[in-house]
């Protein structure tokens, strides 16, 4: 990755912020002096892990700091039993599969290739950070080499059940083994983990990444008509958007579209961007929708995902993507014309998240009614645009919004007709909406940024080093 200097980062921060992030760095590099670091997840594309690393890494590159980002070799089979773990972490069913003997081998097996290559590649003393499920089982070979491990994981649930512990036990001889283990949430702290050892910290997001940069409205209106999402401004301006090296590049490539027509231009819009997953509870926002009556008949829901064969990691992103299409087709016409679903391409990332970017933009209210979450980066995504946000009282979520503060939340995320009632009620009070939108934008300031990760990434390697 190339590196990228913070110069263009820290004028768009307050100046308080700037000098935190320019402090937290160099701090950084102190700390890592003579090191390498290696990050290790699943994916290069889709999901917040890849979104976090590609915003990162290129600013402690930037910084001096010899870092590296390499992503495991797997088969699907791994990823079905990952994602089986991925749901089991949440106290969720799944697929409803085993975690026995066999499974226990796949996986092992699966990571043997990327075991050996990391290893050859990481000398005695380098840092190595294993993100999430999909590569705790690197973490017993990396130490007995010398090597500095820490273990991320990104998901986790507030009161763990039965589902939840069989996924610790799965994993937690490899996860002990580990220098130090971060989760996002002290409440997502395993038991049978050394306290000592475990670290939590919040992510963030780069607020000059394609997916958060500003947009003009006609840059915006013009990347919307471009994908053929929505039919919005007059086509004077260009569908373009700066890219992270500092070019510019141009929306070309459309979005696959289930709709029975498009997007009325002007109308209101509810938003919800997230992956095809059944966590994030896609069919129950509409029928959430479905079931609310609107003051405004006009206002229309778009349901936004990746292309389903553009992220490697998540088998299941096809079939909840046909679930949503059938719940789709089962409401009435008049209520379903109003509803559409967008697969947005993932091949070229920057345009998907320009594309992702202008449609949060243009959103009037921004949804995320997860039935678990980690941590959540879309929500802090759509807070720093200033978007008032409906989410859910769960995980991350909760951190990151002060209920009718900086946002809604919701209570119980399967009451359907709460949450329409919600949207409803932050669509039909303009003044409400935009104080919610201001002061969400405030709270990422104040919390989330590349500065206070830098700051907590500092102390924890600090932590692991002695």
């Amino acid at each position: 990755m190339a590196p990228r200097s913070t110069d263009r980062l820290r004028a768009v921060l307050e100046p308080e912020d700037g000098e935190r992030l320019t402090k937290s760095l160099s701090q950084l590099r102190r700390v890592l002096t003579g090191r390498r670091v290696w990050h290790v997840n699943s994916t290069r594309n889709g999901g917040g892990v890849a979104e976090l690393l590609a915003g990162l890494v290129p600013y402690t590159c930037g910084a001096g700091i010899d870092v590296h980002w390499l992503v495991i070799d797997a088969h699907d089979g791994f990823f079905e039993v990952t994602k089986r773990l991925h749901h089991r972490l949440h106290d969720r069913a799944g697929d409803g599969g085993p975690l026995g003997a066999h499974e226990r081998r796949l996986y092992d097996d699966a990571l043997e290739r990327s075991r050996s290559e990391l290893a050859a590649l990481a000398d005695p003393g380098d840092v190595v950070v294993l993100h999430d499920p999909q590569t705790a089982g690197l973490v017993r070979g990396l130490v007995e080499r010398g090597v500095h491990v820490v273990w991320r994981c990104h998901v986790g649930v507030d009161d763990a059940g039965s589902l939840a512990r069989d996924a610790w036990d799965f994993l937690r001889d490899d996860v002990a083994a580990a220098d130090a283990y971060v989760f996002s949430r002290r409440a997502y702290v395993w038991d049978g983990l050394d306290d000592a050892r475990a670290v939590v910290m919040a992510p963030c997001i780069d607020v000059l990444t394609p997916k958060n940069a500003a947009l003009p409205v006609p840059e915006r209106d013009a990347i919307l008509r471009a994908s053929a999402v929505v039919p919005d401004g007059d086509g004077s301006a260009a569908p373009r958007f700066p890219r992270p090296d500092g070019s510019w590049g141009a929306v070309r490539r459309p979005v696959e579209k289930v709709e029975d027509r498009a997007v009325r231009r002007d109308a209101p819009l509810v938003v919800q961007v997230s992956r095809w997953d059944p966590l994030k509870d896609p069919v129950g926002v509409l029928r959430a929708f479905a079931a609310t009556r609107f003051g405004d008949d006009a206002v229309e829901l778009v349901l936004v995902g990746p292309a389903t064969d553009g992220v490697d990691d998540d088998p299941e992103g096809a079939e909840t993507f046909r679930g949503v299409v059938d719940a789709r087709n089962a409401l009435d016409a008049d209520i379903r014309a109003r509803v559409h679903l967008a697969s947005v391409p993932m091949d070229d990332v920057d345009e998907n998240a320009a594309i992702v970017n202008a449609l949060q933009s243009r959103a009037d209210v921004v949804v995320q009614k997860s039935l678990a979450e980690g941590f959540g980066l879309t929500v802090a995504e759509a807070m720093w645009k200033c978007r008032p946000v409906v989410a859910s009282r769960v995980g991350g979520i909760q951190d990151q919004i002060v209920d009718g503060e900086s946002g809604v939340l919701l209570d119980d995320p399967a009451d359907v007709e709460a949450a329409g009632s919600a949207i409803a009620g932050v669509l039909g009070d303009r003044a409400r909406a935009e104080r919610l939108g201001r002061r969400a934008h405030q709270r990422v300031c104040d919390a989330y940024l590349p500065g206070n990760h830098f700051e907590a990434e500092a102390a924890l390697f600090e932590h692991v080093l002695g």
